[in-house]
C-alpha cells in the first residue's frame, strides 16, 4: 500500500478508478484538514506494484504540476483549526508591483541576483540534463529594512511561471506541508523570512522544540530530489547567529548575497523613489542624501512622508522645504531615540552623527 497527499488538480475519481480496474489495482481516497487528497493505492506485491506506484505517482505529480492556479502567485497556508478537526487554507497574497529601477542594491548584488535567479533558471534544463542538481538555496542577509523583502516581490514578479510559497516565523509547524505543496507545485520558490528564529546556532537554542523544528527544515531541504525545481531564499537579519548546518553545509546555501545599507548613491536614488510626488530641489535632496549617512531605505522612505506631513502642517506649497526635512529627521533620530532608528533600520551611530547639523540653518521652532 501507498499514499500520498496531493493539493487536488488530478483527474477525476471516476478516471482514477478506471485506471486502476486495467491496472488490477484499487485506490481509496481520504479528504484531509489541509484542503487535499489522500490518495492510497493498494498494488500486488514486488517489483510490478512498485513499479507501477511510482508511475501512477509520477504522473499525478506532473498533472498537479501542469495545473497553472497558483503560477506567478505568492501564498502562503493559513493555520486555522475548527473544532471538527480541519483547518487550513491557501491564502493568495496581493503581490507587490515592484519595477527593476525600484529595486536600490549595489551593482554588483544586482547581478548576483540575476546570474542566481533568472540566470539560474534559464539554464536549468542544460544543468538538469548534465545531471546536476536543480535545487538552489539562496540566503539574503542584511540589517533590517534594507530590502529583503521588497526584493522577494521583485523577483516573484519576474517568474510568472513559477509558484512562491512564503513561510513566515509563525507558520513554521507547517514547514512538511509547505515543502509538499513545493514539490507538488514545482517549478516553485520557497520563501523563509527570519530564518535566524528557527535556525539559530544550537548553543543559542532556549528548548528541544527548537532543535526539532530546525531538524525538520534541514531534512525538507536535504529530502528534495536533486532534479526538483525548487529555489529558496532563506532571509536574516542576524546571519552570525545561524546554525553552521544550515548555513555552511554546501548544498543547502549555495550563495549568500549581502543586502548592505545603502551608499551615498544609493540613497539619492532612495529620495527620488520615495519623494513621490514631492518636489524636491537637488540641493535638498544632497543635503537629504548626507544627513541620512546610515540609514536604512526604510528609514528614507519613512522620513520623505514624515517631511511630507509637516509639509502640510506649515502648509507649505511647491518645493519640500528644508525646514520639514529637518523637522522630520529631529523626531526620528532624536526625539524617538535609538529604539525608533533601530525599528526603522539603520546604524544609529551614523545616523545621529550624520543628522546633527541643521539644514540650512533651519531651527525646527519655525515650523510651530
Amino acid at each position: 500500500m501507498d499514499g500520498r497527499t496531493v493539493p487536488g488538480g488530478a483527474r477525476s475519481p471516476a478516471a482514477r478508478r478506471r485506471r486502476h480496474r486495467r491496472s488490477g489495482t484499487q485506490a481509496v481516497q481520504h479528504g484531509v484538514g489541509s484542503g487535499g487528497i489522500h490518495v492510497e493505492l493498494a498494488v500486488p506485491e514486488g517489483e510490478r506494484g512498485l513499479e507501477f506506484s511510482q508511475d501512477f505517482f509520477r504522473d499525478l505529480e506532473g498533472r498537479v504540476s501542469a495545473g497553472r492556479t497558483y503560477r506567478g502567485r505568492v501564498i502562503s497556508l493559513e493555520s486555522r483549526r475548527e473544532y471538527s478537526g480541519r483547518g487550513g487554507a491557501v491564502k493568495v497574497h496581493r503581490l507587490h508591483v515592484v519595477r527593476r529601477e525600484e529595486v536600490i542594491l549595489p551593482e554588483k548584488t544586482l547581478r548576483l541576483l540575476d546570474r542566481n535567479v533568472a540566470g539560474f533558471i534559464g539554464a536549468r534544463d542544460y544543468i538538469k540534463g548534465l545531471g546536476l542538481s536543480a535545487k538552489k538555496g539562496l540566503l539574503f542577509y542584511g540589517p533590517p529594512g534594507t530590502g529583503k523583502t521588497h526584493t522577494i516581490h521583485y523577483l516573484a514578479a519576474q517568474l510568472p511561471g513559477h509558484t512562491t510559497l512564503l513561510i513566515t516565523a509563525e507558520q513554521v509547524g507547517l514547514l512538511d506541508e509547505y515543502f509538499r505543496l513545493a514539490r507538488f507545485l514545482q517549478p516553485s520558490t520557497v520563501v523563509v523570512e527570519d530564518v535566524d528564529l528557527i535556525a539559530r546556532a544550537r548553543e543559542h537554542m532556549g528548548s528541544a522544540c527548537e532543535e526539532v523544528l530546525l531538524n525538520k527544515l534541514l531534512n525538507e531541504m536535504d529530502g528534495l530530489r536533486e532534479d526538483a525545481d525548487v529555489i529558496f531564499i532563506l532571509t536574516t537579519n542576524r546571519p552570525d547567529k545561524l546554525e553552521p548546518a544550515l548555513a555552511a553545509r554546501p548544498g543547502r546555501i549555495d550563495q549568500a548575497i549581502e543586502f548592505p545599507l545603502p551608499d551615498e548613491a544609493a540613497r539619492a536614488k532612495l529620495v527620488k523613489l520615495y519623494a513621490r510626488g514631492l518636489e524636491v530641489s537637488d540641493e535638498l535632496s544632497a543635503v537629504i542624501v548626507r544627513r541620512t549617512k546610515g540609514a536604512s531605505p526604510a528609514f528614507i522612505k519613512e522620513l520623505m512622508r514624515r517631511a511630507a506631513q509637516f509639509q502640510f502642517e506649515v502648509r507649505a506649497d511647491g518645493k519640500l522645504q528644508p525646514v520639514a526635512v529637518d523637522a522630520a529627521i529631529e523626531e526620528m533620530v532624536f526625539v524617538g531615540g535609538t529604539l525608533n532608528v533601530r525599528l526603522l533600520g539603520g546604524s544609529g551611530t551614523d545616523l545621529g552623527a550624520a543628522a546633527e547639523a541643521p539644514l540650512d540653518g533651519a531651527s525646527l521652532f519655525q515650523l510651530r
